[in-house]
């Protein structure tokens, strides 16, 4: 199925469909078709991706956050993934994507996002991501005080934080400069 077709229906059930809570879970049913597959015969990597934004949207139309965002002219911008690939989706196989809000803290949101398939997860990707007001990141406490939650976050899972510290590891490293190389 095209991705326009996806992203369609997504929006329709998102804007028609029941309501969910904002820290509840999205699920939404998608299958594996043909152009969804790398070479392996299996779903590409970077589609899991593509369909994660589609969860997210899910979860932001569903709960009724998008009317806030649309109002404040609000962002919400991805700050980065992680994933882990269990087993492969299969041609025209079925699966349910679920999503759920792990946690925050003063900056970022923490999403979970699972690829389900008869209660086994084949793959699973965390994203964070920050609200912003034009250029400038908005603190989590005054998005959360929009929606009208006030309660502190849920404890982050350990994983959070160690993805957290390598991310600050990372930024740490000293770059590598890019030289261009010479045709002889």
């Amino acid at each position: 199925m095209n991705l326009i077709v996806r992203l369609l229906r997504v929006l329709i059930w998102g804007l028609l469909g029941p309501r969910i809570d904002p820290l509840g879970r999205s699920i939404v049913s998608f299958r594996v078709w043909p152009n969804d597959l790398d070479i392996n015969i299996h779903m590409n990597n970077g589609r899991y991706l593509t369909l994660m934004d589609l969860g997210r949207l899910d979860l932001v139309l569903r709960s009724g956050f998008w009317r806030i965002l649309w109002k404040r002219r609000w962002s919400a911008v991805l700050g980065s993934v992680t994933m882990r690939y269990r087993r492969p989706l299969k041609p025209f196989q079925r699966y349910d994507l679920i999503t759920r809000v792990l946690g925050w803290d003063e900056k970022w949101l923490f999403v979970e996002q699972q690829f389900v398939v008869d209660g086994h997860a084949h793959a699973v990707g965390y994203a964070k991501a920050i609200f912003t007001e034009g250029a400038r990141a908005l603190p989590m406490t005054e998005m959360l005080a929009a929606i009208g939650y006030a309660y502190p976050s849920p404890p982050l899972p350990d994983g959070i934080h160690s993805w957290l510290d390598a991310e600050r590891d990372l930024a740490a490293a000293p770059r590598a400069s890019v030289e261009r190389p010479t045709i002889h």
